[in-house]
């Protein structure tokens, strides 16, 4: 069984990077309940589905379908050995760190239960930008994340509840499709021969969904 290893909240910081001037990239573990729930649009609602998070260039972060951000501890090892250094949780600005939790090979569409309550889905991977590149100092971070296909996962919540480092994290039910997030993520960023494939899975989130259709027929 999985587990959260670290609930992480946004410490605002100047962002450069972008014309947003202030970013909530930068997530630090918090030692306490957090309560997550449905945020709603992206550019109306909450912005975060986590109580207590910060999320401030809202055209391209945040929503029901971006409501919460995953990254695994394993992933976070496996780049701090290519780096050569100290990756802390947070830092990639995902909300939960998890560990023992295939995030990247999570079936997009499936049910995550998370402690007693709370339930979510993951609908995406993490698509990296200026932002992500510049507060880790790599050069062509962008691309080099791209291609490691290690995204992590986007989340809708489906059932709200509380959050709390050291909490299970448990596979409910898995859709028939297959798809998981690393594939979907591939066939977005590097391999656009996969787009068909992924534009006919359920669980897509209906902007992304838009998004890929109109790619589509250029490749025809």
């Amino acid at each position: 069984m999985g587990r959260i290893v670290s609930v992480n909240l946004a410490v605002p910081e100047p962002n450069p990077a972008k014309g947003v001037g202030i970013t909530g990239i930068n997530k630090r573990p918090v030692d306490h309940l957090v309560m997550v729930r449905a945020p709603g649009p992206k550019t109306t609602g909450l912005h975060s589905g986590l109580v207590g998070d910060q999320i401030f260039d809202v055209e391209h972060h945040g929503g029901d379908d971006q409501a919460v951000y995953a990254y695994a501890r394993e992933d976070y090892d496996w780049w701090q050995a290519r780096l050569s250094r100290r990756l802390p949780n947070g830092l990639f600005g995902e909300n939960l760190t998890t560990e023992d939790v295939d995030v990247n090979g999570a079936v997009i569409g499936e049910r995550w239960r998370i402690g007693p309550r709370l339930v979510l889905q993951p609908t995406f991977g993490r698509i990296p930008c200026v932002t992500f590149q510049h507060k880790m100092g790599e050069p062509r971070w962008v691309k080099t994340f791209s291609r490691a296909n290690r995204p992590g996962a986007y989340l809708r919540v489906l059932e709200p509840g509380e959050v709390w480092a050291g909490d299970p994290v448990t596979v409910e039910d898995r859709p028939a499709h297959g798809v998981t997030i690393a594939q979907a993520f591939r066939a977005y960023m590097t391999e656009p021969d996969l787009l068909p494939e992924l534009v006919e899975i359920e669980g897509l989130p209906d902007d992304l969904r838009e998004t890929l259709a109109e790619r589509l027929p250029r490749r025809r």
